[in-house]
């Protein structure tokens, strides 16, 4: 039976996932894939902190170029993160001709195009299934099993601690900043949790995903993230009483020649099945021409659901190179030059959730209902809830029928100032 050797480089949550998983599942994998996969260096800069598993010793180096550079390595694995010396080491090994394993979404959300574009030149495999989703194959459906659909839309809840954090606003009626607190306790979320709680961790995944479906991948800096940071238990009970929860959804769709990318606390129906996606799961909900609408779950982190997302990928690239061949060296984000541009977020049409705190005097809703609708914003349901600001405001939730952004964002300006609010709105987009 044939070896194939691999290198991991990063020796952390995942990268030792991936030792133990390799060096466990040896014998099993070599009868299901037909190769022999043999763990053969795992090099990071600390290789005497105690990770949870036995990895020999004389595998273990503190030089990675010496793990990309050895001739027994024909796949190199990177879990080291960011866009710093993972970027040079990726690389480095795809220029010395070993293909690459990869989970780094930042990294491939602001290098993609560089990445993608070695592995062809070099004509070697990049696997990156664990970029999206840690444990959901969302990357292996959108290459191989959806690769016949054109791709309409993808939705995904892609961020396990702003699920969580949600989850549990809505479920308990805790304020967001009491459960981000609890979240960082049990280890849901980083001490400082911005890349998260802000969007960008979900924007990173959206930019990978719009690749694959499209082959356009825009900058990040062009599209349009909002998080929770921000998101009031307030409108969290409100949602509720639309049968609706709010989800941190990240948005990619197609509409003609443009690419719609963004992320944005939405309205999900009780009845969708995203809105059943709770506490640190992650899910993704592709629409296809041929399929329509597929839904993929489960755990989108954690050391053991990405390292098996990994070590899956290792052994496609093993079982190509046990037979002579590399198939993603074609197969990576065939970009779509000249061809595609990213929709302008003010021309994106989506229904909406507006809460107002509105004067409470004759005649103060209707002046907001007449701004909208000289807007073009029209009303598909209004309701006034308990309870009064200071001043004598009341709060009043308004949905929307499908609008265009701009319209909506242009009418609020001159509803803020008409001197019938006494805060500004608060804005949400509903699926």
């Amino acid at each position: 039976m044939k070896q194939i050797g691999v290198g991991i480089l990063g020796f952390g949550t995942v990268g030792a996932g991936v030792a133990d998983g390799l060096l466990r599942h040896r014998e099993v994998m070599a009868r299901r894939l037909g190769v022999d996969i043999v763990l053969k260096r795992v090099a990071d800069l600390d290789i005497t902190t105690d990770r949870g598993v036995v990895v020999p010793r004389e595998l273990l180096t503190t030089d990675a170029a010496a793990a990309i550079s050895d001739p027994e390595v024909r796949i190199v694995v990177e879990t080291i993160g960011g866009t710093g010396i993972a970027k040079k080491l990726v690389l480095d090994a795809l220029n010395a001709g070993k293909c690459v394993v990869t989970a780094n979404k930042k990294l491939l959300a602001e290098h993609g195009r560089e990445i993608f574009d070695t592995a062809k030149a070099k004509g070697v495999d990049i696997y990156f299934g664990a970029s999206v989703g840690g444990g959901i194959p969302i990357i292996r459906v959108l290459r191989e099993g959806l690769a016949g659909n054109e791709i309409e839309s993808i939705h995904g809840i892609l961020n396990g601690t702003c699920n969580y954090i949600l989850t549990r606003m809505e479920n308990e009626g805790l304020p967001f900043e009491d459960v981000l607190k609890d979240a960082q306790r049990l280890g849901y979320a980083e001490a400082n949790p911005s890349l998260d709680i802000d969007g960008f961790d979900t924007a990173h995944k959206a930019c990978i995903l719009s690749a694959l479906a499209y082959g356009f991948q825009p900058a990040l800096d062009q599209v349009l993230v909002e998080g929770i940071r921000d998101l009031s238990g307030t409108d969290v009970r409100y949602a509720a009483d639309f049968g609706c929860r709010i989800k941190l959804l990240a948005c990619v769709a197609r509409d003609g020649d443009e690419i719609e990318v963004g992320v944005h606390p939405t309205l999900i129906p009780f009845t969708h099945m995203l809105a059943s996606v709770n506490d640190a799961f992650n899910a993704a909900m592709v629409k296809g021409d041929m399929s329509d609408y597929t839904m993929y779950y489960g755990r989108g982190a954690g050391r053991a659901p990405t390292a098996s997302t990994v070590v899956g990928d290792i052994g496609d690239i093993a079982r190509n190179l046990a037979h002579g061949e590399t198939r993603y060296a074609r197969g990576v984000p065939d970009y779509a030059e000249g061809r595609l541009r990213l929709k302008a977020a003010g021309e994106i049409v989506s229904k909406f959730y507006v809460r107002f705190m509105v004067a409470d005097r004759p005649g103060a809703f209707g002046v907001i209902a007449s701004i909208l609708g000289r807007h073009a914003v029209s009303i598909s349901a209004a309701t006034q809830k308990e309870g009064a600001a200071e001043g004598g405001a009341v709060p009043v939730v308004v949905l929307t029928h499908a609008a265009k952004t701009a319209d909506l964002e242009a009418a609020l300006a001159e509803i803020k100032g008409s001197g019938v609010i006494a805060a500004d709105p608060v804005k949400l987009r509903m699926l």
